[in-house]
């Protein structure tokens, strides 16, 4: 990240910041309105702090994305190395120049050796899980499409971060095959010990376990078209070209299937069946207070309510409502960036961005608070796939690509979130 200039637009920020409250201050003081004038200043430092608070925000997201290791090739020098090691590098290595041929030209224009590493590779990984038996049957291969080298998932990977929150904040698990995983599930808060009485019998009270199932749905990219001579060119990185935009893709469909999937055919959403915390009064069908905040806030318990893990996750159009709210000393909710490393917040509590989350609307669960990964549950199979599709678009000179994931989301521990639903009108 550019920490120049991440410092520079926090000091930006904090000014403008400031200002705004001079001019709140300034009619507050001599109990008055705002002038024209002090009007027209307040929206010019809203815009422009809005346009600083999307810029910070966009650098931290990026930051993440900065922090993931692409590279293929590890450099190997000295002798006191794992031999092991050494040997899976130059494994990556050759896998990832041939699956770059693979996209660049095809299967048929690779060497044999490397046909057989992109076969063998995904036979490896199923036989590390057990199921090299049924490597057929799951249909990959030439037609099924290969597992992308590891630098390249990583890249579609931390592009759904980027467009979803949710999937950075939630407990992420990971599964070589897309059996329907059941999950074990226990609510033992409405029980206790007891004290006993000399020569007393210990009464029974057994734990329930309930149990439910996270699936394996198939999300695509759709088909991204690209002609022969720009995968022929050797200086375009086809490969992140394709990482970008198949992620962008994959990574949009489900960052809206983790906020508001139906459960049927996709990911239950983190807000489709959640336990509402707090519901706005009539009236406040796009709009929320400071006190339904509060009490939104302590509507989980206080067991879920760590700094450092419970946090809000809301729209970027639910946070610009918020911003205009203040507390009952008359402070504004929201704080901005104090400085690089700090984070803003809401009420004093961290919030996260998400754009497929529900905007301000009548009935709208526009607000969620709580500890996100203990709340919610990402189950990932294996890796993203890719298909080269050649002769379809042979006429025009193209080659389609089409990569898929197999996923699926839900509501894990549901006292660790809650929602705040506006008004039905």
């Amino acid at each position: 990240m550019a920490t120049a200039q991440l410092d520079r637009l926090v000091e930006e920020q904090n000014k403008v910041w400031q200002r705004m409250l001079d001019i709140r201050d300034a009619a507050e003081t001599g109990d008055r309105d705002m002038s024209a004038e002090e009007r027209a200043n307040w929206d010019l430092a809203e815009k422009r702090l809005s346009e600083v608070s999307g810029d910070i925000e966009r650098l931290q997201r990026m930051a993440q994305l900065e922090q993931v290791d692409r590279s293929q090739i590890i450099q190997v020098t000295g002798e006191d190395v794992d031999g092991d090691a050494v040997e899976r590098a130059k494994h990556d290595r050759r896998y990832a120049e041939a699956f770059d041929g693979y996209m660049r030209d095809g299967m048929a224009a690779l060497a044999p050796e490397q046909q057989q590493l992109l076969r063998s590779t995904y036979d490896d990984l199923l036989a590390g899980s057990g199921r090299a038996q049924r490597a057929q049957a799951a249909g990959v291969g030439t037609a099924g499409g290969f597992m992308v080298p590891e630098g390249f998932r990583a890249t579609i990977t931390e592009t759904m971060k980027a467009f979803g929150g949710i999937l950075g904040l939630a407990n992420v698990i990971n599964t070589a095959t897309g059996n329907k995983l059941p999950w074990p599930t226990n609510d033992d808060t409405g029980n206790e010990g007891e004290f006993l009485g000399e020569n007393t019998a210990v009464t029974e009270l057994d734990v329930t376990i309930g149990q439910r199932e996270l699936d394996a749905f198939i999300v695509s990219s759709k088909m991204v078209k690209a002609s022969l001579p720009f995968l022929q060119d050797s200086a375009i990185d086809v490969e992140t070209w394709l990482a970008r935009k198949l992620g962008e893709r994959i990574g949009r469909r489900s960052a809206r299937a983790f906020a508001v999937g139906t459960g049927v055919s996709q990911p239950e959403g983190i807000t489709t069946n959640i336990t509402i915390g707090k519901t706005g009064a009539g009236g406040q069908t796009t709009s929320v207070i400071y006190d339904d905040l509060v009490d939104l806030e302590h509507s989980v318990d206080v067991a879920y309510r760590d700094r450092g893990r419970a946090r809000y996750l809301l729209h970027d159009d639910t946070l610009a409502v918020i911003r205009k709210l203040k507390d009952t000393q008359g402070r504004p909710l929201w704080v901005p960036v104090p400085e690089r490393g700090f984070p803003a917040t809401i009420n004093g509590w961290e919030y996260t961005i998400d754009n497929s989350m529900p905007v301000p609307a009548a009935s709208a669960r526009s607000i969620v608070f709580g500890d996100i990964n203990a709340g919610y549950i990402v189950r990932n199979v294996l890796s993203v796939q890719l298909l080269r599709l050649a002769e379809r678009y042979a006429e025009s000179l193209q080659v389609a690509f089409l990569a898929f994931a197999r996923l699926d989301g839900m509501v894990d521990d549901a006292s660790a979130i809650r929602a705040y639903e506006h008004a039905a009108a």
